[in-house]
């Protein structure tokens, strides 16, 4: 999917606040948030962070997203689990999946976390779709259907090159 028909699909569902840490997986996608004058976009230095400032669009009415690695989750899951799912506070969280497939389709440094990732998510009890390239809108759509209902965050796993 093109990166810029990405932004306009999370745009025409209302998402137009994200916080981030750049990834490679995401790398157009970040530089279409980024610079479209209609979405606020601010660099974090931590995942953890970029949730924070995410979440806070909650308390304004609206949803907030986050751009980041897979490898990330590990820095999000206590504010994921102490604040985001104990209190209701929804948020997209787009996370590029490095190492997904194993090896030798990623770097070593990903193969772990790339086989864990949607083991993790299953264990918080935290919704997720996986953008493969096939029926983008149809998975984005029911992952944010989920958000909200539940009232908490949704993971849009996207797999390498998906997003051009």
């Amino acid at each position: 999917m093109d990166s810029q028909v990405f932004c306009q699909t999370l745009k025409a569902r209302g998402l137009r606040f994200f916080a981030g840490v750049p990834d490679s997986t995401l790398g157009r996608t970040y530089t279409a948030i980024a610079e479209d004058p209609e979405i606020r976009y601010v660099p974090a230095v931590r995942e953890d962070v970029a949730l924070g400032v995410a979440s806070a669009c909650y308390f304004t009415g609206s949803l907030g997203g986050v751009l980041m690695q897979n490898s990330g989750i590990g820095n999000v899951i206590n504010p994921l689990t102490s604040f985001n799912l104990l209190y209701k506070v929804p948020a997209l969280l787009v996370v590029g999946w490095r190492g997904v497939g194993g090896e030798p389709n990623d770097a070593p440094e990903h193969w772990i976390m790339g086989a864990k990732t949607a083991e993790m998510l299953d264990l918080l009890g935290v919704p997720y779709e996986v953008l493969d390239g096939e029926d983008a809108e149809t998975k984005l759509d029911r992952l944010l259907a989920a958000i909200e209902e539940l009232s908490i965050p949704g993971v849009l796993l996207v797999q390498p090159e998906v997003l051009e």
